[in-house]
């Protein structure tokens, strides 16, 4: 095949890209994603021969594909992440050779900002190819020019017979337009996918030749002596040593906290601390001892990283105690899961670092072997669902250890959605206080009616639904529970809310119509009549007592 026809194919394969996401992907999250994904793979994988011939080339389209059934198990924003990575090495790879991870991202940042100019810059190499080589007979706007006014006369005697002719006229008020709205964001949804995959089958040149980082960069930014170095070592193993032996005392031992200070203050505060102080440590190392320098050549220097590192793996290791005490006393959330997972990359940072320092290894072998350390850490966060994990640990616990253990909070619950569908359900079918299954059952209908909203559109259908609607169903069948009325609605944990207090505005009391006064009647003329005394009061008469009602 040659170049022209290789570029029609790629063209052709971007557009049945674009129209399978037109089809699949319309306000739906579902399979139907990791279908597309699967989709872009092949069309890249049989329209670029570089990519078939290309060993590395072929493992990252491999795992590509590998996070492509992620996507249609359960899509995600951080597996889609992965997949793009992959996908864009595949494409890649077969111009420039790995070399490390430092300078692959920055090669994928710029193929990514390449992304948005490439169809334009393709387009006008296109143009000028084609101004170069002359116009042809039956080219574009050969074509253009023959049917330009066909159709715009057509369109102008249309529109008169349509007002002449009743019967044309209601032909054409039958036809339903699309909406323009629509039209307008279908258009950009096809150019966002024609900016997304038009790059992966054309790359820009200018991204692989990003060079990597010297090996001797940062020395020569930052180089303490062998002195300098040696007090800074001493300084901070002696300020650590503080904070390390307090951890082993009240922490890892169990002693007793002075008044004032709580388990829960104690942990919570200085888990993220100690992490940014243990990035700091590593970054120090990694910037001040260069393997071959001198001063990582000196006994006492060695002696004393050795000794730092461990006080800093020591403090991971604090931290992560520190988030499970935490945990205990609130619960788990995918915040604190996903910060365990960070202590972990931290702490497999600093080992590697100091192995470097102690084993002679380059900068390029640190920054590969943690880039394979986080993308483990990252891999395995997009294939597990965090949420259910938190929600799974915190029914467990709450069932294992009851009023004892931590408080379960259910809107927390509720908001992880169909996530913690399974645990709310293992949880309602335990619960024996009539209150709280109430509440647990409608947490339950609630995030199942709306998973089997979902899992009834094809575009937003996913495995890893089906496999919960289908555990729960086992459980508790398919019918509404019998929960208590509200009528007043519920609260997020799925308790019923009282009827709203009753407040009465006191009503000012009206004024008393005032009546005009009237004229005294006009005397009525005859004769005089003698004006008689008004009669003296009688006595009251004593008070008898009357039947009692």
């Amino acid at each position: 095949m040659n170049r022209n026809g290789r570029l029609a194919a790629k063209m052709g394969a971007v557009a049945a890209l674009i129209v399978l996401a037109e089809i699949l992907i319309d306000d739906g999250n579902g399979a139907v994603v990791g279908g597309f994904a699967g989709a872009w793979i092949a069309t890249l994988y049989l329209t670029r021969r570089a990519i078939r011939h290309d060993r590395a080339a072929r493992m990252a389209t491999i795992a590509a594909a590998g996070m492509a059934l992620v996507l249609v198990d359960d899509p995600s924003f951080l597996a889609w992440v992965l997949f793009w990575t992959a996908l864009s090495l595949a494409a890649l790879l077969p111009r420039h050779g790995f070399d490390d991870a430092l300078a692959w991202s920055r090669r994928l940042g710029w193929h990514a900002i390449s992304a948005v100019v490439a169809p334009v810059k393709d387009i006008a190499r296109l143009s000028t190819i084609r101004q170069r080589r002359g116009a042809r007979p039956g080219g574009i706007r050969a074509v253009a020019r023959l049917v330009a006014l066909p159709l715009a006369g057509g369109a102008v005697f249309l529109a008169l017979f349509a007002n002449a002719n009743p019967l044309i006229g209601q032909a054409f008020a039958g036809i339903v337009l699309p909406d323009p709205w629509t039209i307008a964001w279908r258009m950009l949804f096809g150019l966002a996918v024609l900016i997304a995959t038009w790059v992966s089958f054309r790359p820009s040149l200018h991204t692989t030749r990003w060079s990597r980082i010297g090996e001797h960069s940062t020395t020569k930014a930052f180089g303490p002596g062998v002195a300098t170095l040696t007090l800074s070592l001493v300084t901070f193993n002696a300020i650590f040593a503080i904070e390390t032996i307090l951890d082993l005392v009240f922490l890892w031992s169990g002693a007793g906290l002075p008044a004032g200070v709580t388990m829960a203050d104690y942990a919570h505060r200085g888990a993220y601390s100690l992490i940014v102080t243990a990035l700091l440590a590593g970054v120090f190392v990694l910037v001040a001892l260069r393997p071959g320098s001198a001063a990582a050549a000196s006994p006492l220097v060695r002696r004393l990283v050795t000794v730092w590192m461990v006080q800093n793996l020591l403090l991971v290791a604090s931290s992560a105690l520190r988030t499970l005490d935490y945990v205990d006393a609130y619960g788990m959330t995918v915040l604190r899961l996903s910060a365990l997972g960070w202590m972990a990359l931290v702490a497999s940072g600093l080992a590697l670092i100091g192995w470097r320092l102690l084993a002679g290894k380059s900068a390029g072998w640190l920054i590969n072997a943690n880039a394979v350390a986080a993308m483990t850490v990252l891999a395995t966060a997009g294939v597990v669902d965090l949420a259910a994990t938190a929600a799974a640990w915190n029914v467990r616990t709450t069932m294992a250890r009851g009023r004892a253990g931590a408080p379960l909070d259910l809107c927390y619950m509720a908001r992880l959605g169909t996530s913690s569908l399974v645990s709310l359900t293992v949880l309602e079918r335990h619960a024996r206080e009539p209150g709280l299954h109430d509440r647990l059952a409608y947490l339950r209908w609630q995030t199942q009616y709306r998973t089997a909203g979902d899992q009834a559109d094809w575009r937003r259908w996913t495995p890893r639904n089906a496999r919960r609607l289908a555990v729960v169903r086992a459980m508790v069948g398919t019918k509404s529970p019998d929960v208590r009325p509200a009528p007043y609605g519920r609260d997020c944990d799925g308790g019923v809310q009282p009827p709203p207090p009753l407040v009465t505005t006191p009503v000012p009391l009206a004024p008393a119509p005032s009546t005009p006064a009237l004229p005294p009647p006009e005397p009525t003329p005859g004769p005089a009549t003698p004006v008689q005394p008004a009669p003296a009061p009688s006595a009251p008469k004593p008070l008898t007592p009357g039947p009692q009602r």
